[in-house]
């Protein structure tokens, strides 16, 4: 099974504190790195995680709060600096183009590869980016900006071929691929194996929930359901439910809801308000509710098996 990982780089709020860093994640998805969110310090953020910058094919902005956003042109202007040719994909709600385009004209002008931008409508769901092994779709939340999240989907493979079969029939390596696709062998005295004799079932393909910044969406677990990780906002204690729905945010009470309407297979909190110390409190909240709940925190890394 090939790597699919997420390297949490930020997991705090607007406000800075000395203990997280803003919004930014890495996602690692068969050889392919993704960024989601690109917070203030995501860049020193990345070197002690060790990510390579000139890996990174795209970079996905869920909205234009400060805490989201701050970082992304100081990161292109390095990764210009670094010598960096490949294009780099920016995908960002649609009301972020013009602000973008003139900040990239003004501080990184003269840079030797291509920025791209692709506009999000974020009030509907669709699928942004599509290659032979993934597709990442939108999420439309509901915070006080226009605001999404992102769904990563593994796209199936093929089966896995049963070696102990191939070397006791003496099957040719040439026809490997051709049984993975459904063809089945015929043995010289007229024996006929199937594609499903001769292989294994394929491995499940995994996905990834991105969601922050948001209210309590109820209807959102019906848009992921299944899904492998779900990372939602739990901003707030269920004490501050009142002020999480004023600043349309959620708590972690409610983020647990989410998984586990949803049946994800794990729940990682995150984006803490700096008024928490010690975030044990919402992660005990949502294990009343999801027990396969977990803490973001800086440089943790989750495989998603």
């Amino acid at each position: 099974m090939e790597p699919f990982k997420v390297y949490i780089l930020g997991c705090g709020s607007a406000l800075p504190t000395i203990k997280h860093f803003a919004s930014s994640q890495v996602v690692q998805m068969r050889g392919k790195e993704f960024m989601i969110d690109c917070g203030e310090g995501t860049q020193i953020q990345l070197r002690r995680s060790r990510q390579h910058f000139n890996k990174i094919l795209a970079v996905f902005i869920s909205h234009c709060h400060g805490d989201h956003c701050l970082g992304l042109m100081g990161m292109i202007s390095t990764f210009g600096m670094l010598g960096r040719t490949a294009p780099l994909h920016v995908y960002a709600p649609a009301e972020f183009e013009d602000i973008f385009k003139a900040n990239l004209e003004f501080f990184c002008s003269n840079m030797e590869y291509e920025v791209v931008f692709h506009a999000i409508d974020t009030a509907k769901r669709e699928v942004i980016y599509n290659d032979k092994s993934l597709t990442v779709e939108t999420l439309p939340l509901q915070h006080r900006v226009p605001c999404c999240g992102f769904l990563f989907k593994e796209k199936a493979t093929l089966p896995h071929i049963r070696r102990d079969m191939i070397d006791f029939l003496g099957i040719p390596l040439s026809q490997i691929n051709n049984i993975k696709n459904g063809a089945s062998w015929t043995t010289e005295e007229g024996k006929v194996y199937t594609s499903q004799q001769l292989t294994e079932p394929a491995d499940a393909p995994r996905s990834y929930a991105y969601c922050s910044d948001t209210k309590f969406v109820p209807d959102l677990a019906k848009e992921i359901e299944n899904v492998s990780l779900l990372y939602h906002e739990s901003t707030y204690a269920s004490d501050y439910e009142d002020r999480a729905k004023l600043y349309y945010h959620s708590t972690a009470e409610q983020a647990a809801t989410i998984a586990k309407r949803a049946n994800a297979g794990q729940l990682i909190l995150g984006h803490f308000s700096a008024r928490y110390n010690n975030e044990e409190l919402l992660l005990d909240e949502a294990k009343k509710i999801f027990p396969n709940s977990i803490l973001a925190r800086e440089n943790l890394v989750v495989d998603i098996k």
